[in-house]
């Protein structure tokens, strides 16, 4: 597509708005698939998902809002209305610096949710999803993530959700000698590991469907008595456990209610999407599960003292948000000039050879006439570009897209391939003549050799 067409649409299913089901019942366990199903849409020109454990976030690029629109409003039927929000272009790409920056995560700042961009962005780049629209925009959102946390103290003391998880549990029971376990080997799940070894627990385990992959984990953390231990030893491991964290990838349930028969007194954090452990457990007598709800009470300190780096981060975000509307202008209106250029030259060309071929028949023309000629033709069509050159500059900056799009119509780099002029050229110069205004502005003898009078 067009870098000088289209526009952004998004919507999103996340936690300011939207319950931990809500968002569950959003996203999609393969997301190269979702990618997929939207770019099938008739109109969806590029696409972007991103799914974390408490948002689901999907833009495309069509013709026009409406259609953007259009095609996102069925994407998640199973969520109810009021926990969607539909973005619009400008809305759509200032959200996704802001979340990029951490200022719409649970814990704000926190830097886990950049490296999930990351990886969005590297998935719809390898599917072949993204265009000149959103993967400028996406590359702008990891930039100004990068900047806010490198020039602010946005993410100061900052915690991820793995290891808020972490200080939820220190704040309710002492870790000091507890046995911990964490659940899931992955990106969370290792955070809250490193999270535990770094307090005071006798042992912890991590368990995990591949045991080469706890192992992974148990290697990393700094801590003498990590165990690692497959999903199928996760009952017998949950008996000796005190405090839970439990983070994997599963669709469903890891853990039920039945897995806590001998647990004894244990606390549970849950912070997978979707949810690993079983509602029904909370019922279970000694048992206490938390979910993602709960950390928000742990990050309220933390988000105090960062409040005036984001207002710092809010800054930035103006600006970088100025300078991709700027950006996007450009393209379009360079797109337009380009495309301008590119058939008045095709004409100069297709002139010149006629001209040649006429003034040969009178004569060979030596080399300095035939120079003389050309840079009058490139004069000619430099001065008659000039002024819509600085009006289709003047209409990008003032979001003039009407002229933009009529100059896109009236200069296509593909017209004329017939080797004629397209028909409202001809109706204005003819096939082949010099017009009589154009002709006036020649030295009298150029224009004596084009016109062929050998007087």
């Amino acid at each position: 597509m067009s870098a000088a067409t289209g526009v952004v649409s998004g919507i999103r299913i996340s936690h300011d708005r939207a319950s931990l089901d809500a968002v569950e019942a959003a996203c999609h366990p393969d997301e190269e698939a979702i990618l997929q199903r939207l770019l099938d849409v008739p109109g969806v020109h590029e696409a972007f998902v991103l799914q974390t454990c408490n948002r689901f976030e999907a833009y495309v690029v069509t013709d026009g809002d409406a259609a953007g629109q259009a095609v996102l409003d069925d994407f998640a039927p199973d969520v109810g209305g009021h926990s969607v929000v539909e973005m619009g272009h400008e809305q759509s790409l200032r959200h996704l610096l802001r979340v990029a920056a951490g200022l719409e995560s649970l814990v704000l700042g926190e830097d886990q949710i950049l490296g999930q961009i990351r990886d969005a962005y590297t998935l719809a780049h390898e599917s072949g999803a993204l265009g000149p629209m959103l993967d400028v925009a996406v590359t702008k959102a990891i930039h100004v993530g990068e900047r806010a946390r490198t020039e602010t103290d946005i993410n100061d003391g900052a915690v991820s959700v793995g290891s808020a998880a972490v200080k939820l549990l220190d704040a309710e029971t002492d870790l000091d000698d507890a046995t911990a376990l964490v659940v899931g080997a992955g990106e969370m799940g290792t955070i809250a590991a490193h999270a535990l070894a770094d307090t005071d627990v006798e042992t912890l385990y991590v368990a995990n469907r591949s045991f080469d992959g706890a192992v992974e984990v148990t290697d990393v953390v700094d801590h003498a008595d990590a165990r690692a231990v497959t999903l199928d030893e996760l009952g017998e491991t949950l008996d000796a456990a005190d405090v839970v964290v439990s983070a994997t990838g599963s669709e469903g349930h890891v853990i039920d209610a039945d897995d806590f028969h001998d647990a004894g007194e244990v606390r549970v954090v849950d912070i997978a999407q979707p949810r690993d452990v079983s509602p029904a457990a909370n019922a279970v007598n000694g048992v206490t599960v938390h979910g993602m709800a709960a950390l928000e009470s742990v990050t309220d300190e933390t988000e105090r003292r960062r409040r005036a780096a984001a207002e710092s981060v809010e800054a930035m975000i103006d600006r970088e948000f100025d300078h991709l509307l700027e950006s996007y202008k450009r393209k379009r209106a360079d797109e337009v000039i380009s495309a301008m250029y590119e058939s008045a030259e095709r004409v100069k060309e297709r002139q010149l050879s006629e001209a040649f071929s006429k003034l040969d028949a009178h004569g060979d023309l030596n080399d300095d006439q035939r120079e003389v000629v050309t840079s009058l033709a490139d004069a000619l069509v430099s001065q008659l570009l000039a002024p819509p050159t600085s009006s289709l500059r003047d209409a990008a900056a003032e979001d003039d897209w009407g002229t933009i799009n009529t100059a896109l119509q009236l200069f296509d780099p593909d017209f004329g391939e017939d080797g004629r002029p397209p028909e409202f050229v001809r109706e204005q110069f003819g096939d082949g003549d010099i017009p009589d205004e154009v002709a006036e502005q020649m030295p009298d003898d150029v224009r004596t050799m084009i016109a062929g009078d050998d007087d």
